[in-house]
């Protein structure tokens, strides 16, 4: 795990301080590699690197690596889990490629020089890297399938920039920090920024799966390499699904343990954190350093399952309890590690328990990409409802169950039964695809309008967040309904939301986070797997739960799901009320000239009175605030 950044001159530019912006790109991220940096500069390029050592601890790893004849400089941010294999499958050594590592590093620049940019497909890991051509002068850009590896970059009409963080492109003071106004729409709807734009004007990421290609007159080239394929296999059985994805997983975590570094567990109490550190128990000697955060208020904390498995399997645990307090200190600091608006209320708890980790392992194992895989999200069981429920006359479902919901007391408890039931009503007119958002939804598009300045609204060609949505429901081509909606999931959700907190909160402590329900053969596999097997019954995560019988207690097979969040609808009437008023209060407000403070005041006076619980948008809002004062003021 590493960062990487670098800066390309395109046309005729020209500049003497390319050298001195690179350093200072670097030094932005030392957090993310503590080990060693470098840098290398010739002709137009300059790529910079920092390196958390984990495989190959020696000095033979220095980056940015070039290859024998100097022709090719990478610079590489991950783990390659099948180096080894793609080093005597395509038999770099016999062909007189010369080793002077044992990373796999080395292994992919040189399986560049035979594939090209054609070597991104034979990846199997976490990755984001850059390789310069220094013979045609191209630069080529390339990123993992889920997106667990961030990159970044500009361009303008003299450079190309990349990083694996934005803040190492506007270290370039050249780079001006705008806010995107369409990622900001999208951002109030979902309290993330999906898809390649960012909160920046200008600045994007590539896509997961993808390799961008630059060339020296600044045209690029974007080619995927990979697709989430969801072509189901009639002919696969629930006995042959379970075995082979207890193999598979098998396979994954021996794969994702391959480190030169202690290596720990991220244990939430859910299944799928509790599977790793079941699945690790055998495959491991010594015993397993396991990491849990919990809360004072009960709906929202798991450390008593947590707890259950760290005894069943003496594991070496440690814990944190957030606290409101923490928050406080906390959240200016987990924007500066984000550089983006960032509502998702789990970024911070995943960086108190990294820094509970640092000091004790160097990679964490986490469960991201187990519900996505394995069918695990409410909305999937929503959906199997939404198909009852849609049987039931309009004039029933909306001219009586929907008033007398909105009846129900509001509650600050985690995905309360008032607020799972509104939530579900609100959906039911909508296609799948459409209602698959709304069940999510922070702010809509109507409430969206309500709250921007006139500037805003203005200046900003808004078009529907749902849109998002919709373009990945078409493309996954799945022949099922609940395939399309894990599509959606697995390429919007997990790599925009889940893999930003992943990856940032544990770099910030110069930690390596590794998720193994991402390896390519399990989730091809269970691509092809009937999505009948996945939800057999409603029964959510059927297969793993099925697979893990025998290695885990009952009380955790049979746990619902809880997921990682903070009370923070309730924090923000109390012990964080000073900082909403602060934030969201008229001066700030008016100062930015991004919404309007009459509408703002409503929010707050209404979630603050108990009406509504407004405090997903309010958090989002609140970070949003934050962040537009960090970067952009």
């Amino acid at each position: 795990m590493c960062g990487i950044c670098g800066l390309m001159r395109i046309g005729s530019g020209q500049s003497s301080d390319d050298r001195r912006i690179l350093d200072a790109m670097v030094e932005t991220m030392a957090h993310r590699g503590p080990n060693d940096r470098g840098t290398w500069a010739e002709g137009v390029a300059a790529l910079g690197h920092l390196r958390l050592s984990v495989i190959d601890l020696s000095p033979a790893g220095h980056q940015p690596m070039l290859n024998e004849d100097g022709r090719f400089v990478i610079s590489y941010n991950g783990e390659v889990y099948n180096f080894r294999e793609l080093k005597a499958k395509h038999r770099l050594e016999e062909k007189g490629h010369v080793f002077k590592s044992q990373t796999d590093t080395e292994v992919i620049l040189h399986l560049f020089e035979e594939l090209g940019p054609g070597v991104a497909a034979e990846l199997s890991g976490m990755f984001a890297l850059a390789i310069w051509d220094q013979k045609t002068e191209t630069l080529h850009l390339m990123r993992d399938r889920y997106g667990i590896k961030p990159l970044f970059y500009q361009q303008d009409g003299t450079h190309f920039r990349f990083g694996s963080e934005i803040k190492a492109i506007i270290a370039d003071r050249r780079v001006p920090r705008r806010v995107s106004l369409p990622a900001l729409h999208d951002f109030l709807t979902l309290n993330y920024v999906p898809g390649a734009q960012t909160a920046f004007e200008g600045i994007q990421e590539v896509p997961p799966g993808h390799v961008m290609s630059v060339s020296r007159d600044g045209a690029t080239k974007l080619t995927r390499y990979w697709d989430l394929d969801f072509t189901a296999s009639a002919s696969i059985t629930e006995e042959e699904a379970v075995a082979e994805s207890l193999r598979l997983m098998k396979e994954s975590l021996a794969r994702h343990l391959i480190a030169d570094v202690p290596v720990g567990v991220f244990l939430s109490g859910g299944l799928d954190s509790s599977t790793l550190v079941a699945l690790m128990s055998e495959q491991t000697g010594g015993r397993i350093h396991t990491y849990s955060v919990g809360f004072e208020d009960q709906s929202f904390n798991e450390l008593p399952y947590a707890r259950i498995v760290a005894e069943h399997f003496k594991t070496e645990h440690r814990e944190v309890i957030v606290s409101a307090d923490m928050v406080r200190e906390l959240l200016p600091v987990s924007i500066s590690f984000i550089d983006e608006p960032y509502g998702d209320g789990s970024a911070i708890p995943t960086y108190c328990v990294s820094q509970i980790a640092k000091g004790e392992v160097v990679v964490v194992l986490s469960g991201e990409g187990g519900d996505e895989v394995f069918a695990g999200y409410d909305t999937y069981a929503a959906y199997k409802t939404y198909e009852k429920a849609r049987r039931v006359p309009s004039f029933i479902r909306n001219g009586i169950i929907a008033p007398l919901a909105q009846l129900l007391p509001v509650s600050d408890k985690k995905l309360s039964f008032e607020f799972k039931l509104k939530r579900f009503l609100g959906g039911l007119d909508l296609p799948p695809e459409e209602a698959h958002m709304w069940w999510r939804v922070v702010l809509s598009e109507a409430q969206k309008q309500e709250i921007y300045s006139d500037r805003v609204r203005s200046e900003l060609d808004a078009q529907p967040t749902v849109r998002h949505f919709q373009e990945r429901f078409r493309r996954s081509g799945a022949g099922d309904v609940l395939s399309r909606l894990m599509y959606i999931d697995s390429t919007l959700f997990m790599p925009d939301d889940l893999m930003i907190k992943n990856d940032r909160m544990t770099m910030a402590h110069s930690l390596e986070a590794r998720v193994p329900f991402t390896d390519p053969e399990l989730t091809g596999y269970l691509g092809r797997v009937p999505p009948a097997l996945k939800m057999k019954n409603g029964r959510k995560k059927h297969l793993m739960r099925r697979a893990m019988e025998g290695y885990l207690p009952q009380s955790i097979l049979d746990k619902k799901k809880v997921g990682l969040e903070m009370p923070y609808s309730r924090w923000l009437k109390t012990d964080l009320a000073d900082m909403v008023h602060d934030y969201l209060g008229e001066d700030r407000l008016k100062k930015a000239d991004i919404f309007r403070p009459a509408a703002i005041r409503r929010l707050v006076e209404e979630h603050m009175g108990g009406r509504k619980d407004h405090g997903r948008a309010l958090w989002g809002l609140l970070n949003f605030s934050i962040w537009h004062e960090m970067y952009i003021e």
